[in-house]
């Protein structure tokens, strides 16, 4: 388009600039370009923040699987934390005691002590009947051995000794969960082709001196090559190694990298709260997708441990316990998104906002006005909090996300404590607000400038030639 001159007036000496006036149909076609760049510019945006949106989605549940694993391995008092109750589970105890039992009753041969003792009965001329007594006597015997045993035993696993020796171990060996993960070094917990194993070496040299001390002196032939229970088996155990050690190496990085991802998707898109809200509620879909996923691998673990390796109940507490961690921080991140996609509906134009908005601001207002009417008002401080409101909102919003950041290993509770806070404060601020009473403005005050590029008073639509 050529703009259209007016010739300079005559009184200008050439020096003025021409004024462009447009014509109707140039002011169309202005109009219709500058739509169609911006729909197109839109568009661009969409989808950019689309993409971003879909690979954090993505990103988001193994992120959340990583971080679990590079805390765990790397922090030895979240792995103490983590594996310290399965010292006091009762399934757990029964299978060790059951095990350990089995172990010492095997290694007393009762069956050559009542043969010896017939033998000798025999040698002796003790009456027939003598002697088939002394050979009925091997199922009482080894029944009375194993409830000593079993006693003993017992005593030693429910005790705290078991707990304290079970820490102190998993402490001093916290490599045990880096070879559980990558199958490489020798510790409590090592991976030996497709299982997973737990040593208890500790354990029996603690019951075997116990029941050499009560006088069980064929304990102490209790070998020592048999000291391992079977935690975990799959034919997949590799692949699963190799899957965990990249987890490792990117579990500090994944988050990061999730969290940078629906950042730049909220603010590329045109809309930044709606994406918001689509981004927050994505986030807490992938986190129920994340605990269906953990009750999978649940099943599909309780069914590849077989009753004889380890009883149902046992293999069930042992799995709940190292992975709980991981089920609360995907608990926390699923009531976060929904507080997020909750709060940017709040601040929106749909019905039930208004009405929140309304209904908050009428109550704020009416216990403002109480305060001013009781002597409190809040004066200037009042005025400042209702000319910056959205700073002040913004500010409490801000804190409560930098607390939860700063928690370290914030739960749902821990999340609950932060909101209840947050929206304490806010509606503090908005009474505080409400109680300075209306603004004053001096009567000799010019009414305030209109804003840049609004007509004044009494003049044309822009473009308009001046009148006169």
């Amino acid at each position: 388009m050529n703009p259209a001159a007016t010739p300079d007036p005559p009184d200008s000496g050439g020096a003025a600039n021409p004024v462009h006036v447009m014509t109707a149909e140039e002011r169309a076609e202005y109009e219709r370009l500058r739509r169609h760049a911006t729909v197109r510019h839109g568009r661009v945006r969409r989808a950019g923040a689309s993409v971003l949106l879909l690979l954090a989605l993505l990103l988001a549940p193994l992120a959340v699987v990583a971080a679990w694993v590079q805390d765990t391995v790397t922090d030895t008092d979240r792995y103490v934390e983590t594996v310290a109750p399965l010292a006091s589970e009762p399934p757990v105890q029964e299978a060790v005691i059951n095990r350990l039992t089995d172990r010492v009753v095997e290694n007393v041969d009762v069956a050559a002590v009542t043969d010896s003792l017939a033998r000798t009965l025999r040698d002796a001329g003790a009456p027939p009947r003598a002697v088939e007594g002394a050979e009925a006597l091997e199922a009482p015997l080894r029944n009375a051995v194993r409830s000593v045993v079993d006693r003993t035993v017992t005593g030693v696993i429910t005790s705290d000794v078991f707990q304290q020796v079970w820490e102190g171990a998993n402490r001093r060996s916290h490599a045990a969960v880096v070879n559980m993960l990558t199958g490489d070094g020798e510790s409590a917990v090592r991976a030996e082709g497709g299982t997973v194993q737990l040593d208890v070496g500790e354990v029996v040299d603690e019951v075997r001196e116990r029941l050499v001390g009560a006088g069980f002196e064929k304990a102490a032939a209790i070998p020592d090559t048999d000291r391992t229970v079977t935690l975990f088996q799959a034919e997949e155990l590799g692949k699963a190694q190799d899957a965990m050690r990249l987890l490792d190496v990117l579990g500090a990085w994944l988050p990061v990298l999730t969290v940078a991802l629906a950042a730049l998707a909220v603010w590329t898109a045109p809309a930044h709260r709606v994406m918001l809200i689509v981004t927050a509620t994505g986030v807490g879909v992938m986190m129920v997708v994340l605990l269906v996923a953990l009750a999978v691998v649940r099943r599909v673990y309780l069914d590849s441990v077989p009753p004889t390796a380890l009883p149902t109940d046992a293999a069930a507490t042992i799995f709940d316990t190292f992975v709980r961690f991981l089920r609360d921080t995907t608990r926390t991140l699923l009531v976060v998104a929904v507080v997020t996609a909750l709060i940017a509906y709040l601040y929106g134009h749909g019905r039930l906002a208004r009405a929140v908005r309304t209904t908050t601001g009428r109550g704020t207002t009416a216990a403002g006005r109480s305060l001013r009417r009781a002597g409190a008002g809040t004066g200037s401080t009042g005025h400042w909090l209702a000319d910056h409101r959205a700073w002040t909102t913004g500010g409490v919003l801000a804190a409560g996300a930098l607390v939860l950041l700063l928690w370290n290993h914030p739960t749902v509770a821990a999340v609950a404590l932060v909101l209840g806070v947050a929206l304490a404060v806010q509606l503090v601020l908005a009474v505080l607000a409400a109680a300075a009473g209306p603004a004053e403005r001096p009567a000799d005050t010019e009414p305030p400038e209109p804003w840049p590029g609004t007509p004044a008073p009494g003049a044309g639509p822009p473009g308009a030639r001046p009148r006169g």
